[in-house]
């Protein structure tokens, strides 16, 4: 009997684990691109081809490069009318305007508090996110007014994954454990996540992973797993956002439209 009850909970275990949420195909886009970032609420999506940033809407394209500085390391599209490129090499930070023309530059590397930049984003009130792996603290840089303030304690691991919004810069470490940092400097652990090779967060408490080309959408508050259906084998990139999955492969953009649970 004992061993029936087992079995019947690793069943349900295995049934929940096997949920399937279907994707379904809106469109496909065709692009040259060496990086698909993502879009803007206006329609618009930017790439990056030869290290050239590109925003592009159906033919119109604008452009922005910078050898001077390099690789770009990470683009923040969270507001398409302060868009911040990440040059990772020389310290350095690009703002730009919705038509790509630089607005300020910023090199952190002359700031009178030393901080050597492995992780940023925009948020709130005129402020940038920083990561400063000098100390491993998080801090707010006020780009109105070069100013700098640490929010946060340091913290041991190093950074695997961050992503952020407005309000909270959200990491994963080394040891997949999920944190997030609130504007006042709060840290909140939100639990262990599960081995990825790309991950994309939702919000609090929902995520998508991808695994061996095989995506999962989680809710820790929920407890549940959903593997997405897509026609897709294999792909380079995903990216999602307002119920909209975008798939990257060596062919262009797929569409679909997705309603989690």
């Amino acid at each position: 009997m004992k061993n029936l009850i087992i079995v019947f909970f690793l069943a349900l275990s295995s049934a929940a684990y096997s949920q399937k949420l279907f994707a379904s195909k809106i469109n496909q886009v065709t692009i040259d691109a060496d990086q698909f970032l993502g879009y803007d609420q206006f329609g618009y999506y930017y790439t990056v081809k030869n290290n050239v940033f590109s925003k592009i809407k159906d033919n119109e394209t604008l452009e922005y490069k910078n050898i001077s500085l390099g690789k770009i390391t990470k683009v923040d599209l969270l507001n398409p009318l302060k868009i911040v490129l990440f040059y990772e090499n020389f310290n350095t930070v690009i703002l730009l305007d919705n038509q790509l023309n630089e607005t300020q530059k910023i090199n952190f590397s002359e700031n009178i508090i030393p901080i050597l930049v492995n992780a940023i984003g925009i948020a709130s009130q005129n402020q940038l996110w920083v990561y400063n792996s000098l100390n491993q603290q998080i801090g707010l840089y006020d780009y109105l007014k070069n100013d700098y303030k640490i929010i946060s304690t340091s913290f041991p691991e190093s950074i695997k994954y961050y992503q952020s919004n407005f309000n909270a810069f959200y990491w994963i470490d080394d040891k997949n454990n999920w944190f997030s940092c609130d504007i006042f400097g709060k840290i909140t652990k939100k639990g262990k996540i599960s081995d990825f090779d790309s991950i994309e967060i939702i919000n609090d408490y929902q995520f998508i992973i991808s695994k061996n080309s095989i995506l999962t959408i989680e809710d820790i508050v929920k407890n549940q797993k959903f593997e997405i259906e897509i026609l897709e084998k294999t792909f380079k990139k995903f990216n999602y956002k307002d119920q909209i999955l975008s798939i990257f492969t060596s062919e262009g953009i797929t569409n679909y439209k997705i309603t989690i649970p």
